[in-house]
Order: structure tokens, then C-alpha cells, then sequence
């Protein structure tokens, strides 16, 4: 136990020193007049914005509004037509994917494993780019990707076969895998998709302790409006390929701003201080 705790006060350590020295007036990622196009169908129309560091970022958005283009243009799995992507001041597209990996993780919507392959294994994929495979693992791979199991609660799972899991044990296993590559900026695409109610949460405040705890900068695509609203400290709004909102979701969801986005005219509330989507 000392020493799970020792590695969990190391990697606070590292995440309070890098708050410290982050810049504020430097952008974790930019989004500079971005457009994208599947021929002539035009998706995305000259999309800008900034991700803070140190925040909860969700893109959220109706069907057909252009998050999963967004998210796959940020996260390299498509270049832009248009416009240009900057992960700390450098454009994402001189980055080499290697290098791309190593300042950020990505946990995709659609993920399988092997029948055979363990929980443990799983999450070592995440140290693979920094492993030297014939070595075997240093002792810093060990530590990693023994923390990205503590933290999301996958340890006890560690000689499991991953394929045997839970819909929301197995994202804890992505997640984790994503953890063990120790970067400071985590994509998800929608998360809790196909999960109960009870692993949504789960997840959501997972994910917020890996914000709040560790200085872990979160992009997300949610499509639950009230979960968007609730776990971020900054949403997204697209409306057919535009920024239709964007800022504080307390400040800028509303009755109009969900019929701007949604075309369904919505009650919106506020309970103890927060603001709630009455979707029903």
C-alpha cells in the first residue's frame, strides 16, 4: 500500500508543477479557421476556438453537427482542408504521430481486445511507443502503468481477460491504457456511450478526478446534454459545421441556446446553483 500510495504522490507532484509553470496565456490547443469537406459536402465552416489548460473541454452537439469530424481533425485521424490545429503553439501537422502521441491520448468510441489478452497487458499497450520491447519495462513503465490501474480502479482486474469485463470495466481499461502513456491532454470520444446510467457516472467522475487530482486536461465529445453541462468547465456547441456556442456552460446554455443547437425548444433550470436541461 505504500508504495501505490507513493506513486500516486509522485504523479500529483508532477501534475501540481505543471499547473505551476503552464503559461495562461498559452492555449493548451487552437483551432484556427478550421473547414473540412467529404467532397462538396462541407462538414465543418471555418471552426475557432481555444482549449484552456487544466480544463474540462466538451464538444457537444445534434447529430450531423460535425463533432466526430472535429474530434478526428484534432486528434490527427484527418487533416484539414482549411485552417490550421496547434497543440502548444505548433501546428499539428508537422508533428509526426510519435511525437503527437507523446503529448496526448486518445480513448476512441470503438474499441475491442483479444480474447486472450489481460487487463495488465492491455494497459501496457499504452507504454509501447516507450518501451524497448526486447528490454522489457523500466522501472518507469512499471510505475505508469501500475498508477493508470489504481486510479481507475482496474487493479483487482489485473489477470483478468479484458474481453470478460463490463461495458464500464473495459472503459476503465481504455482509460487506463490512455493514462499509461503520461500525457497532460486526454481526448474522449463519447465515453459513456452504451453504458448504464450508473457506469456514466462513474466514468464522468472519473474522469473529473483525473482533471481535479492530477492537472490532466480533458476534450471530450458528449452527446448527453445535462453531462456536458455538469462535468465541464467549457462546452463546445456546433450547429451544422459552426461554433454556435461556446464558454461556461452556465453561462451560455439556455432556452435559446438549445433550440439554436438542437431545434427543440427545451425548458432549462437551475438546481442548488446549476443549470439543468429539462429533456423530458
Amino acid at each position: 500500500m505504500q508504495a501505490e500510495n507513493k506513486i500516486l504522490e509522485d504523479i500529483k507532484a508532477v501534475a501540481a508543477e505543471t499547473a505551476k509553470t503552464a503559461k495562461a496565456d498559452k492555449p493548451a490547443m487552437e483551432v484556427k479557421n478550421l473547414s473540412f469537406s467529404y467532397g462538396k459536402n462541407k462538414i465543418l465552416k471555418d471552426v475557432s476556438f481555444q482549449i484552456q489548460d487544466g480544463q474540462i473541454t466538451t464538444i457537444m452537439g445534434a447529430n450531423g453537427s460535425g463533432k466526430s469530424t472535429l474530434f478526428s481533425l484534432m486528434t490527427k485521424n484527418l487533416y484539414p482542408r482549411k485552417g490550421k490545429i496547434f497543440l502548444r503553439g505548433k501546428n499539428i501537422q508537422n508533428l509526426v504521430l510519435k511525437d503527437f502521441a507523446r503529448k496526448v491520448s486518445i480513448v476512441h468510441q470503438y474499441n475491442t481486445s483479444s480474447d486472450d489478452i489481460t487487463v495488465e497487458r492491455m494497459v501496457s499497450f499504452g507504454r509501447t511507443p516507450h518501451m524497448k520491447m526486447m528490454q522489457g519495462r523500466s522501472d518507469e513503465d512499471e510505475r505508469l502503468i501500475q498508477w493508470a490501474m489504481e486510479v481507475t480502479n482496474i487493479e483487482k482486474y489485473r489477470n483478468r481477460e479484458a474481453s470478460r469485463l463490463s461495458g464500464g470495466q473495459r472503459q476503465r481499461v481504455w482509460i487506463a491504457m490512455a493514462l499509461a502513456q503520461n500525457t497532460k491532454i486526454l481526448f474522449l470520444d463519447e465515453p459513456t456511450t452504451y453504458l448504464d446510467i450508473r457506469y456514466q457516472i462513474e466514468i464522468l467522475e472519473l474522469v473529473k478526478k483525473l482533471n481535479q487530482e492530477f492537472g490532466i486536461t480533458i476534450i471530450m465529445v458528449l452527446h448527453d446534454i445535462n453531462q456536458a453541462i455538469y462535468f465541464s468547465d467549457k462546452v463546445i456547441g456546433l450547429k451544422d459545421g459552426l461554433v454556435a456556442v461556446q464558454g461556461n456552460p452556465q453561462d451560455v446554455i439556455s432556452r435559446e441556446s438549445i433550440k439554436q443547437l438542437y431545434g427543440i425548444e427545451l425548458d432549462v433550470t437551475q438546481v442548488e446553483g446549476k443549470t439543468f436541461v429539462l429533456t423530458v
